[in-house]
């Protein structure tokens, strides 16, 4: 018989090398964003004896923090050439592996970038918005282009030794009976969940504005047209209906999101539009023990007219399209002062569509369900008089 080899060898060699650098990089990442946090506790500290706390003393705290980020980026640079050059030559599944772990080493240099800000923002009320460009994780767990609706991102407010786990959702239409929990990052993008949880028939839910919080799903339902929430850790289930609320305003971008979950720094929120407003959005506060609504605000901004809309530092923010690859975030309303403004940050958009919009104040990013891919954003937040560090895309 005859065999035939192929004209080289699988350069292994440097796929080891690539992947030894990643696991190094990452690794230095992680020392580089605990130490930053160990300075920026003490500077927290002696400020608040000190009765003042300035965002010129929190740059400087910034600027004195040596790094080896040139030299960083100089690696992950060279790592991104070696995986193009492998898999235009050979077959891209044996990359893969090697890629991933590429991607998770660029997602912790950006994270790197921005611990000392992230603490600091929460610290001032006037503060401006930028949003970083969007990364791609993967294709959602069912590997399917169709499950367009649904959601995916980190537990708001996790529960001990949960720190780090991850949920999804996704479905072929506007409705929610199950959903899967991930370990890690890894496991999300290796689709090794540890619990795949089945809502019972009469706990189904529809929309695809949910979030989790405490271990717990926090959803719109149809019968009776409302709010729910199922506690994992209980799988206790409860619902409550808000009067006014309508089911004939939904999000521009898909049908039967009439109530929007969500969740900041100072807890959770609802919000929603009624016939009385118009289809003007209006903003709730939830008491999470008593899932009942503590507070109301009402906005000006026509729902219809809104793709979505998120909460950080208690302040509601709208997004629209600008164009097939673009959307912006066009308007803020401030639940402290009830003072409302339009602005324009636009950010870059993956696909054309998504169902799904979440802040999450543990690690400040915008998680995105696009058109069945997970996709995630970096806010960073800089005083508005003063920023001491370049934003990566736009300030207002």
């Amino acid at each position: 018989c005859d065999a035939f080899l192929p004209g080289s060898t699988f350069p292994l060699r440097d796929l080891v090398v690539v992947e030894q650098t990643a696991v190094e990089i990452y690794h230095k990442l992680e020392l580089e964003a605990a130490a930053l946090h160990q300075k920026l506790h003490h500077y927290l500290q002696v400020t608040a004896r000190a009765g003042t706390v300035s965002p010129e003393d929190g740059g400087q705290c910034i600027t004195r923090h040596h790094t080896d980020k040139p030299f960083i980026i100089f690696q992950v640079t060279a790592m991104e050439e070696t995986l193009t050059r492998l898999e235009k030559t050979y077959d891209k599944n044996v990359v893969l592996a090697t890629r991933r772990e590429y991607i998770k080493v660029q997602m912790q240099l950006e994270e790197c970038e921005r611990p000392l800000f992230g603490l600091i923002s929460f610290i001032f009320l006037s503060l401006s918005l930028c949003v970083g460009k969007p990364v791609v994780s993967h294709l959602n767990a069912h590997l399917n282009a169709g499950y367009k609706f649904g959601g995916w991102g980190r537990d708001s407010k996790p529960v001990p030794d949960r720190e780090s786990m991850y949920w999804y959702s996704g479905y072929t239409s506007s409705s929610i009976v199950d959903i899967r929990f991930y370990t890690n990052y890894n496991s999300l993008i290796l689709r090794n969940h540890f619990q795949h949880h089945n809502l019972h028939s009469g706990w189904y839910g529809t929309g695809n504005n949910f979030i989790i919080r405490d271990n717990t799903l926090y959803y719109q339902i149809n019968s009776p047209f409302g709010l729910a929430k199922l506690n994992f850790t209980t799988m206790r289930y409860e619902s409550r209906v808000i009067a006014k609320a309508s089911t004939r305003f939904s999000y521009a971008n898909s049908p039967n999101q009439n109530f929007d979950f969500a969740a900041d720094e100072t807890g959770l929120w609802v919000t929603y539009a009624t016939a009385e407003s118009s289809g003007r959005m209006v903003i709730a506060k939830i008491n999470e023990p008593s899932f009942g609504v503590e507070e109301e605000w009402q906005t000006s901004v026509f729902k219809p007219g809104v793709n979505n809309a998120f909460m950080v530092c208690g302040v509601l923010y709208a997004v629209r399209t600008v164009d097939i690859q673009t959307d912006e975030i066009f308007y803020k309303y401030d639940t402290r002062t009830r003072q409302e403004s339009y602005i324009s940050v636009p950010f870059v958009r993956f696909q054309e569509k998504y169902s799904n919009l979440d802040y999450n104040p543990t690690d400040q990013k915008l998680y995105m369900y696009n058109d069945g891919y997970y996709v995630n954003y970096h806010l960073w937040f800089n005083h508005t008089t003063k920023a001491t560090v370049a934003p990566p895309y736009r300030r207002t």
